[in-house]
């Protein structure tokens, strides 16, 4: 049986456990807010460009980018976000089972830009080729830190060595919820603009009369590579947000299992103690009655 002291220590060492993991979740808790709102002004500037490069494309109709065009094959260039820190949970683990899923359910031959160090060590110990990484991004990722990673995949499809280029990450849904998520970034599929019924049921179009100079097609041809590299960074701002997240879920829970840990060890250090004292005071008692009787 442990004594007393033993578990003093124990709960001494549990009780300085528990005062870090709180640090953590409140600095989480902190970090998290500025994240949501950095995904908020994303998604609001995502979904513009994604406006803007419809109507472009409706209007440069007869305009085929390399992006848009579909290819047969089954090379992958995947662009696998994680994080660079651990204590966060299983969302790195999330994010690697369903890119090797959804790779081994299309059959497709993958090749890896890692942006996060957790995604680049797990793949670099299983031997995986790995063409660009981008890591140690900070609490506030920039974009200038990635494009150089988002660069090279583009390049790959642009050559010809890939025939579509995948997007991994967790997106952010609410605090208790992020859901791995593998998106197809190229080939690009523009959705078609929705159309309001006119008078007389008639359906007219809904594109807006813009004045493109030089032209619609060249506007388009530097629209997308752009909207490419703004939904990678949006990604990564999204993977970010469910990081602090995970990582302030993570804490709390360590925090209240720590707590836990030290009641039970003070219950049962107190029963140890009450044992000592009643076996303490039972020789006492013992050595009374013997000396009383040697007396008689």
């Amino acid at each position: 049986m442990q004594s007393v002291r033993d578990l003093r220590g124990r709960i001494s060492s549990i009780s300085n456990t528990k005062k870090i993991t709180k640090a953590y979740q409140v600095v989480a808790a902190t970090r998290l807010r500025r994240a949501q709102q950095a995904v908020q002004t994303a998604r609001h500037y995502a979904d513009k460009m994604l406006e803007v490069l419809t109507t472009t494309s409706e209007l440069a109709t007869e305009y085929v980018h390399p992006f848009l065009q579909r290819r047969e094959g089954n090379r992958a260039v995947v662009i696998l976000v994680t994080t660079d820190k651990g204590l966060c949970g299983a969302i790195n683990v999330n994010s690697l089972r369903a890119a090797n899923r959804h790779l081994l359910d299309n059959e497709l031959k993958g090749r890896w830009v890692t942006i996060g160090k957790k995604g680049r060590d797990f793949l670099a110990r299983f031997g995986r080729d790995i063409i660009a990484d981008a890591s140690e991004l900070g609490d506030y990722p920039s974009f200038a830190a990635i494009l150089p990673a988002i660069t090279v995949a583009l390049q790959e499809y642009e050559k010809g060595e890939a025939d579509t280029v995948l997007l991994v990450y967790e997106k952010w849904v609410s605090t208790l919820r992020q859901e791995p998520t593998v998106r197809t970034l190229l080939p690009i599929e523009i959705p078609k603009q929705e159309k309001a019924p006119g008078a007389g049921g008639a359906q007219p179009s809904t594109v807006a009369d813009y004045i493109y100079e030089p032209s619609a097609e060249e506007v388009l041809d530097a629209l997308l590579p752009r909207y490419v590299e703004t939904q990678v960074f949006q990604a990564v701002l999204e993977n970010k947000a469910s990081e602090w997240s995970a990582r302030m879920i993570a804490m709390q829970n360590a925090t209240d299992a720590a707590g836990e840990l030290i009641d039970s060890l003070t219950l049962f250090m107190n029963k140890v103690r009450q044992a000592m004292i009643t076996t303490e005071l039972m020789e006492i008692v013992s050595g009374a009655e013997a000396l009383r009787s040697s007396d008689s």
